[in-house]
């Protein structure tokens, strides 16, 4: 029989969607109480509005709610430090639903020991943003072989040019995806309907249908050679920081679209820079960066050849529906006994 659990809700969602979670199984207490959550800015907006402030006894109210329950539908205040709190100050909790695919960052962050993660489990939302974040790759190949940024800048300089330039065909044209997890695979779908031959990372050498070629990091250079179009959707850990370096740019064959929705960490934006002066990388497309919010200074803001996306890409309308949903699969697990998928590595923290 499936032993009484207490779910609290941390961050903002939808009536209708804690809704469904108390339908999980009639054996759950879940608590929500929307007065102590941030109203939501936009749709996912789970950080909610940052000019929303508890009263003394509101903020009591939360924590004690929160440290009333077994599962916790988010971190507190969405924040590492939220995280770190609920972790020290409540002995009965047993797993935390993280609302990001890359919960990992916000875990380190945290600075909990190894002691206090092995007591409860962190999953994340992996998987949930595939769909959005392989759109916004191809539309970063798309605009790369299609000449988007100088289109731009002529339209801008309503400039008719007496030459029309040809673009590149994306069938028939070879891309290579780092990281052929979901966010990879569901990349490789999208690419391969529109013609493309796939190749790609994995820390784990296995042939997967419809890749071409599957190697490890250090086999990465070997691909780039022929490569048209290169995605990165890899974490930001000790072994992937700054993968992209100068010998892996000078390893990809001139002209290259480069596009990053993985995690700003995996790319040398200073050896990124020097590929796209010297036309190595033709066309570059950038969700995420080394540090976020993008400095003022980065010469990425203005460079003629990148697009400049605010970590946006994994974004959209139905996120929490999504999230919601996976949620309530893993609660089911969960109740049942059995194990949890998308579990944060607490040694790596990806």
């Amino acid at each position: 029989m499936t032993s009484r659990k207490t779910v609290a809700i941390a961050v903002p969602l939808e009536a209708e969607l804690v809704d469904r979670i108390r339908a999980v199984d009639p054996s759950i207490t879940v608590l929500y109480e929307p007065d102590l959550l941030p109203p939501e800015r936009y749709p996912a907006d789970h950080a909610g509005n940052t000019a929303f402030k508890r009263s003394e006894e509101q903020e009591e109210r939360y924590w004690t709610i929160l440290n009333s329950a077994e599962v916790l539908y988010g971190f507190p205040n969405e924040s590492p430090a939220g995280l770190a709190r609920i972790a020290r100050e409540n002995p009965r909790l047993q797993w935390v639903h993280a609302m990001a695919a890359g919960a990992g960052g916000a875990v380190k962050a945290s600075g909990l020991g190894q002691d206090i993660l092995q007591k409860f489990k962190i999953t994340t939302s992996a998987g949930v943003h595939a769909l959005p974040l392989a759109e916004f790759a191809a539309m970063g190949i798309l605009n790369g072989f299609k000449r988007s940024a100088e289109l731009a800048q002529d339209q801008h300089a309503k400039v008719w040019p007496e030459l029309r330039v040809p673009t590149r065909l994306v069938n028939g044209s070879n891309l290579v995806i780092t990281g052929l997890g979901e966010i990879g695979l569901e990349t490789a779908r999208i690419a391969r309907a529109l013609g493309m031959n796939v190749s790609g990372t994995k820390r784990t050498v296995e042939p997967i249908d419809g890749i071409d070629q599957v190697v490890d990091n250090e086999g990465l250079p070997s691909l780039l050679a022929t490569a048209d179009a290169v995605v990165n959707t890899l974490p930001g850990t000790a072994y992937t920081e700054k993968l992209f370096n100068r010998g892996v740019f000078a390893a990809m064959k001139p002209g290259t679209t480069f596009v990053n929705v993985g995690r700003g960490t995996v790319v040398d934006e200073d050896a990124l820079l020097e590929a796209l002066d010297n036309g190595q990388v033709g066309y570059a497309c950038l969700d995420v960066f080394a540090v976020e919010p993008l400095p003022q200074d980065s010469p990425l803001w203005n460079h003629p050849k990148v697009m400049v996306s605010p970590h946006t890409s994994a974004l959209s309308a139905a996120e929490n529906r999504l999230i919601t949903e996976r949620f309530c699969s893993n609660l089911r697990t969960f109740l049942d006994g059995g194990d949890l998928p998308h579990l944060v590595d607490t040694v790596h923290f990806y």
